[in-house]
């Protein structure tokens, strides 16, 4: 089954290949190998003639953009570089927020780095503290909620088998690179490209176990050497992603809507969108828990495996059903979160899988409810964070927090205490 999946993968990407190249974007710096591209947009359209510079180690090179809004500039080698957009090269009406118009890009583990800059219309006005704080909440939520998809299933896996799932960020990026491959390479209608790739998240979860954890739980591999093989895993698949899918990141169909404005509060139709699938599919699956003879049979064994095995309780077809369903969660919540970053990269799953562990932590280690108030904190927490420190130091703060707790209440908010030794 994995053959398939990756197959059907490779072939994709072929198609991709072999199709027709896009205009390439005005660029300086060819002789280079290290690149920083991107595009200027305004409501969604591209901005002609806008003049970006980049500076950094002693280089300096600036660019005007082309009819599609590219840009790009070579860089002699990896660091950090402060690119800039003119001001004064924008159409008349068109502003950037202060101090948006300097972006600081820092090379990863790749030759190429995306700067794109999302400018807007109308003159720079105040905005209130508790306008800012019922934006932000709104936004918290909204991210709350697409991380409980990605913690709940994170926090299945945990509870019936014990296993730390560090490829379970993989998981997440894979949703989100095959709805790209689906929407875009292949032209499908975005819906039928997410349910295909919710699909194929679901029969990669199923591939997984039935290739590798079932094999090594009959083997009665401890969970230590388990961990272990999930990071090897997760390392694999991630790079595998970048030697295929490239470094740049991409946008999926109907990324960068317009706002629509309910007071304080501004959304896209996909943040609407986003929300209302999150909370349909996390109420399916309390119902799912709570109501079937499978959600029932799924608690016992995260309760108590043996006892579960003793009560006749087929353990290992549990499982297999909570890897599965895992899957499709962390596939769905990989197509959000790339909506909500915006974009698909080859490492956005990663980026997410710290925050994911926090709020499986914060909540209680194997408890999908636990999973769901820890996530509702953390994402409130991360958008919250930014009205008083920095933007990039939001993440850093949510793991704060989540130590406090943890040092308050070992057990997360709804674990149970167990004796140790």
């Amino acid at each position: 089954m994995m053959i398939i999946l990756f197959g059907m993968l490779f072939a994709a990407l072929s198609l991709s290949t072999l199709s027709s190249s896009p205009a390439h974007a005005d660029e300086v710096g060819t002789e280079y190998d290290y690149k920083i591209s991107g595009n200027v947009q305004f409501g969604g359209d591209p901005l002609e003639g806008v003049n970006i510079s980049v500076k950094g180690g002693g280089y300096t090179a600036d660019v005007d953009t082309d009819v599609e809004g590219k840009w790009a500039i070579g860089v002699p080698d990896k660091g950090t570089y402060s690119v800039t957009l003119d001001e004064d090269t924008l159409p008349s009406g068109v502003i950037v927020a202060e101090g948006d118009n300097v972006i600081e890009a820092e090379f990863g583990l790749t030759k190429t780095k995306s700067v794109n800059f999302f400018l807007g219309q109308g003159e720079r006005v105040t905005v209130s503290f508790f306008d800012q704080f019922v934006n932000r909440f709104v936004n918290g939520l909204n991210f709350g909620l697409l991380l409980a998809l990605a913690a709940i299933g994170l926090s299945l896996i945990f509870g019936t088998t014990g296993l730390s799932n560090f490829a379970h960020a993989e998981m997440i990026t894979f949703g989100a690179l095959m709805t790209l491959v689906f929407g875009v390479t292949f032209g499908l209608p975005v819906w039928l490209a997410i349910l295909i790739a919710i699909v194929l998240s679901a029969a990669l979860g199923y591939s997984l176990d039935a290739v590798i954890w079932k094999p090594l739980r009959r083997k009665g591999v401890a969970l230590v050497p388990l961990m272990i093989v999930s990071i090897g895993l997760s390392l694999a698949l991630r790079y595998l992603y970048q030697f295929f899918f490239g470094g740049s990141t991409r946008q999926l169909p109907g990324a960068g809507m317009a706002k629509l404005h309910f007071g304080p509060i501004a959304l896209s139709p996909i943040d609407l969108a986003s929300m209302g699938i999150s909370i349909v599919v996390l109420l399916a699956v309390a119902f799912f828990l709570l109501r079937t003879r499978i959600g029932k049979a799924t608690r016992a064994v995260s309760d108590n495996p043996s006892l579960a095995s003793a009560s006749g309780i087929d353990v290992d077809n549990v499982i297999r059903i909570v890897w599965v369903m895992g899957a499709a969660l962390a596939g769905l919540s990989g197509v959000l979160w790339a909506y909500f970053r915006p974009g698909v990269s080859w490492d956005m799953g990663f980026q997410m899988l710290l925050l994911v562990f926090a709020a499986v932590t914060l909540g209680g280690l194997g408890t999908a409810f636990g999973a769901l108030i820890g996530s509702i904190i953390v994402g409130l927490f991360v958008e919250l964070s930014t009205l008083w420190l920095p933007s990039d130091m939001k993440y850093v703060g949510a793991l704060v927090v989540l130590i406090l707790v943890l040092l308050l209440r070992p057990q997360g908010i709804m674990g149970r205490k167990e004796r140790i030794g």
